[in-house]
């Protein structure tokens, strides 16, 4: 399992666009813009699925602007409007593939990797400012606070890590592997609560699925903890936190 091996569906990329946009880094789009002048630009978003990250982020920089969105979903790639689309497998481009570009961004991608591959996709993007938005980084909140929150959230994140992924150790390996470039991390949490509580149902039942498929002696209490939360949801009196950085490289 890899980022080439992940189906996502158009209606969770619907349901998170607007928690995402709320937690992207507007400090570090800022910078960029600074960084990157009047343009044009040629833009790459790479595993850009129906193009939310050139939604938010082209409005914030400056000049002409060529998106170019690789994924691997044909069918995400048909929702996207005003871009150009390349259906591309993110592990296997190479600095020829990203020749000319100004900018090359991704959005919940690096956890998806193996070192092997952010080896490779780093080293294809040399040279060039990189945007990388939402990384997990391992640590979730829920709010009225149970027992059983540590122990789900530790088997997630090790089924974050399952088959050599990343996971929530991403943005250190890539920090490791950026030596020589000026590298700016910054949080980028989900803030879920009431208005949001359609997003926290649906990522509860991810996060809790994947943690009883990793350590299976969760089930017997997961049943009656998934039925409260969902419950606390419903009734917006579930508040979830969950953390994300942003990496800003200028070369």
């Amino acid at each position: 399992m890899s980022a080439t091996a992940v189906r996502v569906s158009p209606r969770w990329l619907a349901l998170r666009e607007p928690a995402d946009a709320a937690a992207r880094s507007a400090e570090l789009a800022d910078r960029l813009a600074r960084q990157l002048g009047p343009g044009p630009h040629a833009i790459h978003d790479l595993g850009g699925g129906s193009g939310s990250m050139g939604r938010w982020l082209a409005p914030r920089l400056p000049g002409p602007q060529h998106w170019v969105v690789h994924d691997r979903d044909p069918d995400l790639l048909a929702l996207t409007e005003g871009v150009e689309r390349r259906c591309s497998d993110i592990t296997r481009l190479t600095s020829a593939d990203l020749a000319g570009a100004s900018l090359v961004t991704a959005s919940a991608l690096l956890d998806l990797l193996t070192a092997d591959e952010l080896a490779g996709l780093l080293a294809a993007c040399a040279g060039i400012p990189l945007l990388l938005a939402l990384t997990v980084v391992g640590r979730v909140a829920l709010s009225p606070a149970e027992p059983l929150d540590a122990r789900v959230a530790d088997a997630f994140n090790a089924h974050q890590r399952r088959n050599g992924l990343l996971g929530p150790d991403a943005v250190t390996a890539a920090f490791a592997r950026l030596r020589g470039a000026e590298v700016v991390v910054r949080p980028s949490p989900w803030h879920l609560g009431r208005a949001e509580a359609g997003l926290a149902a649906e990522w509860l039942e991810g996060w809790l699925a994947a943690a009883c498929e990793q350590e299976p002696g969760l089930a017997a209490e997961a049943a009656a903890y998934r039925e409260r939360r969902l419950a606390q949801a419903a009734a917006g009196a579930l508040a979830v936190t969950v953390d994300h950085a942003d990496l800003l490289v200028l070369p």
